[in-house]
């Protein structure tokens, strides 16, 4: 089961994720979008860790970020 974080924790991992990485949230979440057609969350994070060599807390945070912001704009 995987543990959720509080919108503040989820900020702060976000505003880290470029300067740990390399790599500008935006890229990441182009890197989803263009990833494999997976649906369930543990499995993107899982596919985004393995092919990317990324911490489990930046992955989820990405996934997290991307599946909020594809959420928003269905509305």
């Amino acid at each position: 089961m995987s543990q959720s974080f509080s919108d503040e924790t989820h900020r702060n991992m976000l505003s880290r994720i470029p300067h740990c990485t390399g790599r500008e949230i935006s890229d990441w979440l182009r890197t989803v979008e263009e990833g494999p057609a997976l649906v369930r969350f543990d499995e993107k994070v899982s596919w985004l860790r393995g092919a990317h060599d990324l911490s489990y807390g930046h992955a989820k945070a990405i996934v997290h970020e991307h599946d909020l912001r594809r959420a928003a704009r269905k509305f």
